[in-house]
């Protein structure tokens, strides 16, 4: 106990809630201009996006590999929790997976590039491919599921068939400013719609 009659163990855990807030922060800007500018932007922009110095990345992140991995694990969990969010805050379940549907693909742009940055590290990139699968299977599974049991969708569609296509659909879509993989995405699912 201190003076003030509060126990020390209040500051650090401030501190460290602190250092997470400022982690979040700068990962949300990086994977900002990852999507952007792709994982090869420059940190200076990062730094400039969430608003500190290029020391506070290379503190927390030493290498690009390094952060492009963090912003794949934080996209990675902030998509598998925004499909419950969605879910429960959306006027659908089909409203819900297309919103779902759009996070997806903002992850997509970025998930593309991290093999580039990830190239001499295989089975670095096969643990995260398998902790993507398992993840976000599972929340694809329950806005899909739903959308079924409110008759808005056919009931013939595996999530991980979905997801499949989704990706498929966006591979090279950073490199071609005519294509727009949003659109057809949008397509996809305003296409899964069950026939009435």
């Amino acid at each position: 106990m201190n003076d003030s009659g509060q126990g020390t163990g209040g500051a650090a855990g401030s501190k460290r809630k602190d250092a997470r807030r400022n982690q979040q922060t700068l990962l949300d800007a990086a994977a900002a201009v990852f999507v952007a500018s792709g994982v090869e932007a420059p940190v200076r922009d990062i730094a400039a996006k969430a608003g500190v110095g290029m020391g506070t990345i290379y503190r927390h992140f030493p290498t690009r590999a390094d952060l492009v991995i963090a912003v794949y694990r934080h996209q990675v969990e902030a998509c598998a929790e925004a499909g419950p969010a969605l879910l429960a805050a959306g006027p659908t379940p089909h409203a819900a997976l297309g919103q779902w549907v759009d996070h997806f693909v903002d992850f997509l742009v970025t998930k593309h590039g991290l093999a580039g940055a990830m190239q001499a590290d295989n089975a670095g990139f096969e643990t995260l491919h398998a902790y993507f699968l398992d993840r976000l299977v599972p929340v694809c599974t329950q806005l899909i599921d739903a959308a079924v049991a409110s008759g808005e969708i056919r009931a013939d569609l595996d999530a991980y068939q979905l997801m499949r296509g989704i990706g498929n659909l966006c591979i090279g879509a950073e490199n071609d400013p005519r294509y727009d993989a949003r659109r057809l995405v949008g397509l996809l699912v305003a296409g899964l719609r069950e026939p009435r």
